[in-house]
């Protein structure tokens, strides 16, 4: 068969495959406002990503409803925030527009910009197959409007779009011109791919990442195209008992525990050995990974910082890790920390949260780790 016959059959397979798998949003569905008459979606319409439970107090929550009174306030609290949640949609329009209203009015943090903070970021899928950056929704008010792409070459193509990091949203829409359609867009990848778990720190969280597609999950999701979901809790994650209970609930691909930047040497002896084997119990065979701290970047210069921060809460980790796989728990790995961010220094904002470089560092450590485990789970 000549090659001109079989690119002709592998592109009808790929738009017949695109085709397949598109559910096609009702047109009526989309609400407009006075003055404007772009036709909007509630991204409810499509998959929305990155939420462990459905039973939330409001739908952009990462917790349960239950979780309120259970976890301490400041968890319940950092819960509202939409970091990790996303949506994959599919698309012919030439221009793509967004709204959303955001839960707090303060729009960044000290370390961290805005469109990081409180914006939206876009991508879009390839001809390859690959995901690539196309553009970010900016921030300047509790309610937004803004245009994510504009003049774009005509095609149908796959999007994915990613919500805030540190504040919350009471609703997002998406905004295409009246003859465009838009759709669900399929699975990841062929097969159940269940998500990866990502529990941890304000590092988790994602400060202090540029963007919101720029956290290493976020990152990691992309390169391996496969669903995660964001537990991060800045400044508390702390293996609490509650949490290993309602990280149980869930059923993961692969569950990440990432929390000493926010314990001591003597939280990590208690509590980490009980949060695995609540895991445990409940999920037989899933992969656990344990992450050690990263490296402050200043611990080489400042007096006892590195004895302190970094040796104890390791040897620590260390030590309960190898306790748990000689009392006979499997599936259990470790990710050392000393080179997370690089060695330069030049991986963070101030010293202890990631900047972009930091993040992209980190996701290519646990790719290590983690490609082989997914390699498996598929």
């Amino acid at each position: 068969m000549s090659n001109a016959r079989l690119a002709v059959i592998a592109l009808f397979l790929g738009v017949f495959s695109l085709r397949a798998m598109e559910e096609k949003i009702d047109p009526g569905l989309a609400v407009t406002y006075a003055g404007d008459p772009v036709p909007w979606f509630d991204i409810r319409l499509l998959n929305v990503e990155g939420r462990g439970w459905n039973d939330t107090k409001n739908f952009y929550d990462r917790l349960p409803a239950k979780a309120e009174g259970k976890v301490r306030a400041p968890v319940w609290n950092l819960s509202h925030h939409s970091a990790g949640m996303c949506v994959r949609f599919v698309t012919d329009a030439t221009t793509i527009r967004a709204r959303w209203v955001l839960t707090n009015p303060w729009l960044y943090l000290p370390n961290m910009a805005a469109i990081g903070v409180s914006g939206l970021d876009l991508y879009v899928k390839t001809e390859k197959g690959d995901w690539h950056w196309l553009g970010v929704g900016q921030p300047t008010a509790q309610t937004n409007s803004a245009k994510l792409a504009d003049n774009l070459l005509p095609g149908k193509r796959e999007y994915l779009l990613y919500l805030p990091l540190h504040n919350g949203v009471q609703s997002v829409e998406i905004g295409i011109p009246t003859n465009a359609i838009l759709a669900k867009a399929g699975a990841w990848g062929t097969g159940e791919r269940k998500p990866i778990v990502f529990y941890g720190t304000s590092i988790q969280h994602g400060i202090a990442a540029s963007r919101p597609g720029m956290v290493h999950n976020a990152i990691l999701s992309r390169r391996f195209k496969w669903p995660t979901i964001n537990l991060g809790f800045s400044g508390n994650g702390k293996m609490e008992i509650e949490m290993a209970e309602l990280l149980a609930e869930l059923d993961p691909a692969i569950y990440v525990l990432d929390c000493l930047p926010n314990m001591v040497a003597d939280e990590i002896k208690e509590r980490v050995e009980p949060f695995v084997r609540k895991l445990r119990a409940a999920h037989p065979h899933t992969p656990i990974v344990l992450v050690e701290d990263r490296t402050m970047q200043d611990s080489f210069l400042i007096a006892g910082r590195m004895e302190y921060y970094h040796l104890k809460d390791r040897a620590e980790l260390t030590a309960a890790c190898e306790r748990l796989k000689k009392s006979g728990v499997e599936q259990l790995y470790y990710i050392p920390g000393e080179h997370l961010l690089g060695d330069d220094g030049e991986g963070t904002t101030d010293g202890s949260h990631p900047n972009d470089l930091g993040f992209m560092r980190q996701a290519d450590i646990f790719a290590e780790t983690l490609g082989p485990l997914l390699r498996e789970a598929r």
